[in-house]
């Protein structure tokens, strides 16, 4: 544990940046699972469930949970097996 008021704080907001961080990716994981499952069940809404998924991707990417490509490579990846 730290001694140093500054270092103290730094442990609190890592804490709280790490908390923030998971739930952006735990919410990005659930819309990609959703957007994979109306793919593969060849639902009727699987079009809306990408929209999402993308949206979701794009969020990501922008609060720097994803890097850009990384975000780029999972939006490609999800917009392929749409349109196979």
């Amino acid at each position: 544990m730290p001694n140093i008021k500054s270092a103290k704080k730094r442990v609190k907001v890592i804490e709280a940046k790490t908390a923030q961080r998971k739930a952006v990716k735990s919410a990005l994981k659930t819309e990609l699972k959703k957007a994979n499952a109306a793919i593969e069940a060849g639902a009727e809404n699987k079009d809306e469930a990408v929209r999402l998924a993308m949206k979701k991707i794009d969020q990501s990417a922008a609060k720097g949970v994803l890097h850009k490509n990384t975000a780029a490579r999972k939006k490609s990846a999800l917009a392929k097996k749409a349109n196979a």
